[in-house]
């Protein structure tokens, strides 16, 4: 018996909340349900996180949290519960089944059935941004070795449990070498203890018009946050059943599933509500804690009654649907489908029951971490690289030489192109002449010297090598 924490929303959260609790447990769901109240309610009660904190003590003891949509007030300074419950609890993996529902639900790839599995905690995502000077500003893409271990590891355990065949990565390591680049590093690293899935890699923009023009030649797939963020939206409108959706977010000590789509305040209390988002989210769940019999069990006689044509108003279509039902209805029909598998859409078949083997990250030993520049960034409004060059001269330090200048990470001087469009926000790289080394102490000294000839120094960041590799990247037109 597995105790969870159920929420059951806002507006049509409550009915299809119940259609869904109704069916797994029919099915033999061995949970025990602990309610919450988080959302509307919450909110217009003064607390503008909308969730109390017995409820995250609750959340927090079980660890396997199911919630319906919630409203979220307009205005007022009211926080995303959904993002807060994501960076509180470490939700770090973001899970979305995007299979065809064809000939019942329309689209344009009737073969389609994959897995997004997204990065959910960093990258760009991180939300760190300045701006910098008048017309530069910058957002901080924070990549690591713990994000991707964590979330790749889940995709190919994801992939054994569910009997799938192949994992793929999505970045754009030809450009960001550093970030992406660790990405994909990590993910070949990971992808030789699964010899028995196939691996692959693609550049997220040929990978991305492959997978909307020729979405079954992908299985899972796993990318950093913001390139996940785009394609799983893509992935599910694709499918033709953005409402059908379902989403898993998984930590190390606790997860969320859910639905995708919201509250929808409007068809609330009507009984017309489609359970079958959350209910897909419920099924993620079942696999998640080990009854993936049950949850095998439930998609099979989901699958059953869409394929009977029994469907709620947002999916009936004349001459394909049959019976057109309320929640209620549509939570019997899955009922009473129970230990039947469809005939015209592929049925489930899950490979084991047990929970999935996420152990914990260990930290890797220490490389050995070598001081080996320094870039100092500048506001300055001139548009001649030249005559950057010979003001920044005059602050340089014994042993220290200026080595290159970029603007908008494009190498301008030495040996610049007239051509180059120039901004306010210059790039300035110092390294040691040969036989000399860097320093901290050499480092501050540079930006005193600079004080005291006015020039505008924004920000530094120290160029390193690990175990004798270089760890940053050259200016575009190196």
């Amino acid at each position: 018996m597995t105790k969870i924490t159920v929420a059951k929303g806002d507006g049509i959260g409550p009915e299809i909340m119940d259609a869904t609790l109704e069916i797994i447990l029919e099915a033999g769901a061995k949970i025990e349900i602990e309610e919450i109240e988080v959302g509307e309610k919450v909110y217009l009660s003064g607390n503008t996180s909308g969730i109390a904190t017995s409820s995250w003590d609750i959340i927090r003891r079980n660890k396997i949290f199911l919630k319906a949509p919630i409203t979220t007030p307009q205005g007022g300074g009211y926080k995303s519960l959904n993002v807060t419950t994501r960076k509180f609890l470490g939700l770090y993996s973001n899970v979305r089944p995007c299979k065809s529902l064809h000939p019942f639900v329309k689209t344009k790839h009737p073969e389609m059935d994959i897995v997004i599995v997204r990065e959910n905690e960093e990258d760009l995502y991180a939300g760190i941004e300045h701006q910098q000077t008048d017309e530069v500003v910058q957002c901080l893409k924070l990549i690591s070795r713990p994000g991707c271990e964590k979330i790749v590891r889940y995709a190919f355990e994801y992939a054994k449990q569910q009997n799938r065949k192949k994992v793929t990565c999505f970045t754009k390591d030809n450009i960001m070498k550093q970030t992406d680049g660790l990405f994909h590093q990590v993910f070949d690293e990971i992808a030789k203890e699964y010899p028995e899935i196939e691996n692959e890699h693609w550049i997220i923009d040929i990978g991305a018009a492959k997978m909307a023009d020729t979405p079954e030649a992908f299985d899972v797939i796993v990318m950093p946050n913001l390139y996940g963020d785009i394609l799983s939206d893509v992935a599910a409108q694709i499918t033709g059943s953005v409402g059908l959706a379902g989403s898993a977010n998984i930590g190390e000590e606790c997860s969320m599933f859910e639905a995708i789509h919201g509250s929808a305040p409007r068809r609330a209390g009507q009984n017309i509500a489609n359970p079958s988002g959350l209910l897909q989210g419920a099924i993620m769940m079942l696999n998640h804690i080990g009854q993936t019999d049950v949850a095998e069990k439930v998609q099979n006689a989901w699958l059953k009654t869409l394929e009977d044509g029994i469907h709620t108003y947002d999916i009936f279509k004349e001459g394909t649907s049959k019976q057109k039902v309320g929640t209620k209805e549509f939570a019997k029909a899955v009922i009473s489908n129970l230990g039947k598998k469809p005939t015209i859409l592929k049925p489930v078949s899950y490979a084991n029951n047990s929970a999935l083997n996420l152990p914990k990250y260990k930290r890797k030993p220490s490389a050995k971490k070598v001081l080996v520049g320094v870039d100092i960034f500048i506001h300055w409004t001139a548009t001649n690289p030249n005559e950057l060059a010979e003001k920044v001269k005059t602050i340089l330090t014994s042993g220290i030489e200026l080595s290159m200048i970029t603007n908008r990470g494009i190498k301008v001087w030495p040996d610049g192109f007239s051509e180059t469009f120039c901004t306010d926000h210059w790039r300035c790289r110092f390294k040691p002449v040969e036989g000399s080394e860097i320093s901290n102490a050499k480092i501050i000294e540079l930006l005193n010297n600079a004080l005291n000839v006015n020039l505008d120094t924004i920000k530094t960041e120290n160029l390193y090598s690990f175990d004798g590799k270089s760890a940053y990247s050259l200016g575009q037109g190196q």
